[in-house]
C-alpha cells in the first residue's frame, strides 16, 4: 500500500526549529493575537509600527551608534488610508509564519510573488510591484524587533571573502583560504544558528568598496602576506556583509579598516558601516562597528602619490550636494579632520577612486599605498 504524501500542515510540524525560530515565532503569533483581541473587544484592529523616519533617528554619543527613537505610527484596518497597508503587514507576518513553521527560507523577491495575488472579488493586487512590498518587510522586522534573516527572507549574495579563516555555513566546512580567485561568496544570512566561527589565525579585517579591487588584493595575496581577511560589499555592503563583518569584529576581535572611494558615496559607505545607516537605524547594533576605520582613499592623496591629473573625475553638483549633507552629520559634524577631509575633497573640485592608484603601478595599492597606511596607522575614525 503506497505511502500518503503528508500535506504541508503535517510537513510544517517536522520541521526544527532553533530557539531563535522559536522566539521569533511566538513574536509573530503575538502581533497576530493582538489584532484579534482588539477586534473581540469591539476595537479597530490596529498595529503600533515604530517610526523609521529621519525625525525618529538619534546619534547616542555614547555607544557612537544611530540609534530609533520611541516614536511609532497606527495601522489601523478601517482606516481607508490605511487598510492596504495594514493587510500587506499581516501579509507578510503570516508569510514569516509560514516559513519558520516549514524550517524553509526565500528571497525578498520570493516573498513578494508569495503574498502576491488578486483581492478575491476585486481586481485589487495585494501588492504592486517588489517595492511595494520591501517596505512592508521592513515595518514587520522593526515591528518584532528582529532581523529580516530571523524571519526567514534573504536578499542577494553580493560580497566575497578570503583569508585566514576557516568556517561552517550550514553544516559544511570552508576553509577561506582556499577559495580560489573568487573568494568564498558571504551569504545573505550569517546567524549563529547557520554560520560558526572554527579556527581563525588573522591580525585584521580589510574591507574594500568594489569587486574590482577586491581583485587585486586577492591575485597579489595580500590576505596571505599581512595575514588578514579580505572581504568586499560590491559597493554598498549588503546586510549580511555587514552582520558578518560586526560578528568577526566582535566575536574574533579582529580590526576593521576600510579602503573605499575618495568620493562622497565613499564617505557614506564608511558612515553606514561604522555608525549605522538611517533607514535601518533600528539594526545598528547588529550591524555597526564604531571602531572600523578608514584607510583611504583621502584627499589629499592627489598630490600625496603624485597622481596624474588624467584620473581625477570632477565633482558633479549632486556630488557636492551630497558632501555637503554628509559633513553636518552629527557624527562627523564634530571631527576636525573629517570636516579637513571633505573640504579638501570639495576644494579640489574633483574625486579620486581607489582604481587610480593603478596609474602609478598596478599593485601599488597593495604593495604600497595600504602596507604604508597600516605601518604608520594613518587613518580616519
Amino acid at each position: 500500500m503506497a505511502k500518503k504524501k503528508r500535506t504541508p500542515a503535517q510537513a510544517a510540524r517536522k520541521a526544527k526549529m532553533t530557539a531563535k525560530d522559536r522566539k521569533t515565532l511566538a513574536s509573530l503569533v503575538g502581533m497576530a493575537d493582538g489584532v484579534t483581541k482588539s477586534a473581540k473587544r469591539g476595537r479597530a484592529p490596529h498595529l503600533e509600527v515604530p517610526s523609521r523616519s529621519l525625525s525618529n533617528v538619534k546619534f547616542n554619543q555614547s555607544r557612537k551608534i544611530i540609534e530609533m527613537g520611541a516614536a511609532s505610527n497606527r495601522r489601523e484596518l478601517f482606516n481607508l488610508s490605511q487598510a492596504k497597508t495594514y493587510m500587506q503587514t499581516m501579509l507578510v507576518g503570516r508569510g514569516c509564519k509560514e516559513l519558520i513553521e516549514q524550517g524553509k527560507t526565500t528571497s525578498i523577491r520570493g516573498m513578494y510573488y508569495l503574498l502576491k495575488h488578486t483581492i478575491e472579488g476585486t481586481h485589487e493586487e495585494t501588492f504592486d510591484d517588489q517595492a511595494d512590498c520591501d517596505p512592508v518587510i521592513e515595518d514587520v522586522e522593526v515591528t518584532l524587533n528582529a532581523l529580516r534573516e530571523e524571519l526567514h527572507v534573504y536578499a542577494s549574495n553580493r560580497g566575497s571573502m578570503v583569508g585566514n579563516i576557516t568556517l561552517v555555513d550550514n553544516g559544511d566546512e570552508i576553509d577561506c583560504s582556499r577559495m580560489g580567485s573568487g573568494g568564498y561568496a558571504i551569504p545573505s544570512i550569517v546567524e549563529p544558528e547557520i554560520m560558526q566561527f572554527v579556527k581563525c589565525t588573522a591580525d585584521f579585517i580589510l574591507h574594500v568598496e568594489k569587486d574590482t579591487v577586491w581583485r587585486r588584493f586577492n591575485e597579489d595575496k595580500f590576505w596571505k602576506e599581512h595575514n588578514c581577511i579580505l572581504t568586499h560589499g560590491n559597493g554598498q555592503p549588503p546586510r549580511g556583509v555587514r552582520r558578518l563583518l560586526y560578528r568577526m569584529h566582535n566575536e574574533l576581535k579582529l580590526p576593521v579598516y576600510c579602503l573605499l572611494d575618495n568620493d562622497p558615496w565613499g564617505y557614506y559607505i564608511y558612515s553606514v558601516m561604522k555608525q549605522g545607516s538611517i533607514n535601518l537605524a533600528y539594526e545598528s547594533n547588529r550591524m555597526a562597528i564604531p571602531k572600523a576605520k578608514y584607510i583611504g582613499m583621502r584627499s589629499r592623496d592627489f598630490e600625496l602619490c603624485e597622481l596624474n591629473p588624467s584620473v581625477t573625475i570632477k565633482l558633479s553638483e549632486n556630488d557636492i550636494k551630497r558632501a555637503n549633507q554628509i559633513a553636518k552629520y552629527p557624527w562627523f559634524a564634530k571631527k576636525k579632520r573629517w570636516q579637513k577631509e571633505i573640504q579638501k575633497m570639495l576644494s579640489n573640485g574633483f574625486k579620486l577612486e581607489v582604481e587610480s592608484l593603478i596609474s602609478k603601478d598596478i599593485s601599488y595599492v597593495t604593495q604600497e599605498y595600504v602596507p604604508e597606511r597600516l605601518a604608520k596607522g594613518d587613518f580616519l575614525d
